[in-house]
């Protein structure tokens, strides 16, 4: 016979008798559920990449956002409720505004990804509400390039190269056997569509994908798209089906 919880589930402010706080890890289980994110950090910059397969042929795929500019220098890639996510990047853009204002310069990526944090475990202490379901990627370049996961919980974690979502442990397995710190950009944008093919167990679709890169040399977010996107997923489609056949 299961021993009940006794209610310690059912509200934010309550540790359970191990020290669990069960919200928190609900919302966990949220992102665990969410389209698999992937952040890459190189020696020439930084390389998101999101899932954003379409799962009707009715929906609109523009209007699928994973990725997310932030500031010149600043993106985030998410994974899990898409509404908490659209709330917690509006207020990473406000506190990069208040930022430049603030001090005539842009925020760096350290201080902001804090930022977030703190206010994502804002939600985890008081009661009336409840944790934020997303984790966020939050990628750019200040002197050198920078990759870090927020948690539900307002943890803070920096990362050479990483996963959230559904595909997070077919991605970090990959990496664990293939990253290295010489990795260029091209190689880190193929590694991580690689990666991406193994987390959801097929081909990678243009379609279906969204990558974006802050290089050091401009220190400026753009979405890799067009034909560029599509001889990168050819590339990579090549070395999943190389690989598939061994």
């Amino acid at each position: 016979m299961q021993i009940p919880q006794m209610g310690y589930d059912r509200a934010i402010t309550i540790f359970s008798p191990d020290g669990r706080l069960y919200q928190v890890e609900y919302a966990r289980e949220a992102v665990k559920r969410g389209a698999t994110a992937i952040g890459i950090k190189t020696k020439e910059g930084v390389v998101v990449l999101a899932d954003r397969r379409v799962g009707s042929k009715l929906l609109e795929a523009d209007t699928i956002e994973k990725i997310y500019k932030v500031d010149e220098h600043i993106c985030v890639a998410t994974s899990g409720l898409v509404a908490d996510a659209r709330v917690l990047v509006d207020r990473a853009r406000l506190e990069a505004q208040i930022n430049r204002l603030t001090y005539d310069e842009p925020i760096s990526v350290k201080e902001l990804a804090r930022k977030i944090c703190d206010f994502k475990q804002q939600y985890t202490q008081y009661g009336g509400v409840r944790p934020f379901g997303v984790s966020l990627l939050m990628a750019g370049v200040d002197k050198v390039p920078k990759l870090f996961e927020t948690d539900p919980s307002g943890a803070l974690l920096e990362y050479r190269a990483t996963a959230i979502g559904a595909g997070r442990n077919a991605v970090m397995s990959y990496f664990e056997e293939n990253y290295r710190d010489d990795l260029t950009i091209d190689e880190a944008i193929v590694m991580g569509l690689v990666a991406m093919g193994k987390a959801i167990e097929s081909q990678i679709n243009v379609e279906g994908v969204e990558i974006g890169v802050i290089k050091v040399e401009d220190k400026t977010f753009r979405l890799i798209e067009g034909d560029e996107l599509k001889a990168y997923v050819d590339k990579a489609n090549e070395i999943l089906k190389a690989q598939s056949s061994e």
